[in-house]
């Protein structure tokens, strides 16, 4: 029974041994296999007469290429000397073919009576989970990869939307873009003035800045530069192109090829990339960007980068030149119908215009001031509501319908401003606007009596000689542009002020006041203290200090003030003459009343 049951156990254990999923062999004490299943037979493509005997480590073990390994590294047998159980997964077996097969395996002492007597070794073809980890970090470096342009590309887009200041964007993109895609870069774009022209706006660099600044300024003309050249190929055919430390210097001396050299020879690298700055309709200009040192030249993926973010800043460069036309267009409307203040001899009269410092928020501010037929000065000051050439526009139509509305008819300004808001919401596309439309009444030599109403504008501010100064807020009325009269029975009740002998009166636009950093009622008690400070200065310099002081900065602002003359005296200090009437008189030079062209000051 004895003798059969252990014939059973050798029957099973040879079962096990040979129908194992996994290669498994059996060494000696100094290495030499003694036994190897059909597995391990397969896996390294030998017979089984081919590895009796053989030293395991001389026959099996090698690096990945076939190089052989040194028998003191290597660890199958390492367990025979240790008597400790090891494993691992970075060793490869030699096929019978010369090929390699990667492996995972594990080796444990073989014991018999307490001492080591060998080991016995059990291993798999690590190939599939090799290449599946390899395929996965391959996968999870180019997902890294792609994660990080996209971020760049979003931060690269926050950046280009931030500002319309063209080269305080583009120098912002060469930072993003440096040194996290390139060792420098450069842009290069048509000045805007000479189309022909073309100037370097941004260089930026890992190394000495000095060397970059010295690099910006103007190019030679893109028209006197052959088609050959890097920079003229990609402004004319609108693609990004590849270009190594070696090629500007191959053409005869072409004028532009020279300034790439000198990017070259001042910055270093071996390769670039010169990527367009375009929209579909327009190439604005080029973006350079270079490596140096033992980093790699450029991918696909990377160019393909390049070129989404030279469109983007295309785009962006494209709507900052539609935003400064449409500035310059605005600007010039409100200048022009920035018309000179009448001279009245016994009044002194000076008006500021600041343009908005941002084209999106030229809006709609204006001033005016003109004798009525009746011989009374007017003084007016609005707003329409809106930051575009749209804007301007309906300002020019809102101040031209209160003119004519007010020519010719002797009535207080509660009715002219009626008027005004009948027209606008009968006959007009503006939209609401606020205004204050003011008459200076009174005999010559005075006294003068303001009176005003007010359509939702800041109020007006009296200064007082002795440097008191307060808000009038009388005569406040609805927004114009709403039909309140008809439709909500409010209207704007007339207000009257004596004004005292060398006071001043203020006029302005929100501008002045109110600002994305300073609340109204902060920049309202502001220019209270400031107009009191300055009682004394001459109306020209009240205005040019007053603006100093202030310093307003995001919207356009308009001023108007009003000097009152001691009463009987001029404008000059002199007596009035006896008789002040239309300004169809003072036009042809009657004694009475003048108009002359007042220069207005532009403060931009």
């Amino acid at each position: 029974m004895n003798a059969a049951h252990r014939q059973r156990e050798q029957d099973f254990l040879r079962a096990v041994f040979e129908s194992l999923g996994a290669g498994l062999f059996v060494t000696d004490l100094s290495g030499r296999v003694t036994a190897s299943n059909p597995w391990a037979r397969q896996l390294v493509g030998r017979a089984e007469e081919q590895m009796l005997g053989q030293d395991a480590h001389d026959l099996l073990h090698r690096q990945a290429d076939g190089r052989p390994i040194p028998r003191e590294e290597c660890h199958v047998l390492g367990v025979i000397g240790t008597g400790r159980p090891a494993e691992g997964s970075d060793e490869f077996y030699l096929r019978a073919d010369g090929t390699t097969v990667p492996i995972i395996w594990a080796a444990t002492p073989l014991m018999r009576q307490g001492q080591v007597d060998g080991a016995v070794i059990v291993f798999h073809d690590f190939s599939l989970h090799r290449e599946a980890a390899e395929q996965r970090a391959t996968h999870l470096a180019a997902l890294e990869e792609l994660t990080e342009r996209l971020t760049m590309v979003a931060e690269i887009s926050a950046v280009l939307s931030s500002t319309l200041d063209v080269p305080k964007m583009l120098h912002r993109l060469v930072r993003l873009l440096v040194p996290d895609l390139a060792d420098w870069a450069a842009v290069d774009l048509h000045d805007q003035d000479q189309e022909r022209d073309m100037r370097r706006i941004a260089v930026r660099t890992t190394g000495d800045e000095n060397r970059a600044d010295d690099l910006l300024g103007p190019l030679p003309p893109l028209a006197r530069t052959p088609s050959t050249s890097a920079l003229a190929r990609v402004m004319r055919g609108s693609r990004p192109l590849r270009v190594d430390a070696d090629a500007p210097s191959r053409a005869a001396q072409p004028p532009l090829a020279p300034a790439h050299r000198e990017l070259f020879d001042r910055l270093g690298g071996h390769s670039a990339v010169v990527v367009p700055l375009s929209t579909r309709r327009q190439v604005f200009g080029a973006l350079t960007l270079g490596r140096t040192g033992e980093r790699r030249p450029w991918t696909e993926a990377e160019i393909l980068v390049l070129a989404d973010i030279g469109r983007r800043a295309g785009l962006v460069l494209d709507n900052a030149r539609l935003f400064d036309r449409q500035r310059h267009v605005a600007e010039t409307m409100q200048r022009q119908l920035l018309t000179p203040l009448p001279q009245v001899d016994h009044l002194q009269m000076a008006a500021r215009y600041q343009p908005a410092q941002s084209a999106a928020e030229v809006g709609g501010d204006w001033y005016d001031a003109f004798l009525l037929a009746d011989g009374v000065t007017t003084m007016v000051i609005g707003d329409v509501v809106g930051h575009d050439l749209q804007a301007a526009a309906h300002m020019a139509e809102v101040r031209n319908m209160l003119r004519a509305l007010a020519w010719d008819r002797q009535e207080p300004p509660s009715l002219i401003m009626r008027r005004l808001d009948e027209a606008m919401t009968n006959t007009s596309d503006a939209p609401m606007a606020t205004a204050v439309f003011a008459r200076i009444e009174g005999p010559e030599g005075g006294p003068w009596e303001l009176h005003w109403v007010n359509a939702g504008h800041p109020p007006p501010l009296l200064v007082t000689p002795d440097g008191h100064a307060r808000f009038l807020a009388e005569g406040h009325g609805p927004l114009l542009g709403m039909n309140s009269a008809l439709h909500l029975g409010l209207g704007w009740p007339d207000a009257r002020e004596a004004l005292p002998a060398r006071s001043t009166l203020l006029l302005y636009t929100d501008g002045l006041v109110e600002s994305r950093h300073r609340s109204i009622d902060v920049g309202l008690a502001q220019l209270r203290r400031h107009a009191a400070a300055l009682a004394g200065r001459d109306v020209e310099e009240f205005c040019d200090e007053l603006l100093a002081r202030i310093s307003p900065s995001g919207d356009d602002v308009a001023m108007l003030a009003l000097r009152v003359p001691a009463w009987g005296e001029g404008a000059d200090g002199e007596s009035p003459p006896l008789h002040a009437q239309s300004p169809a008189a003072a036009t042809r030079g009657a004694p009475g009343s003048q108009v002359e062209g007042s220069p207005v000051r532009d403060t931009s």
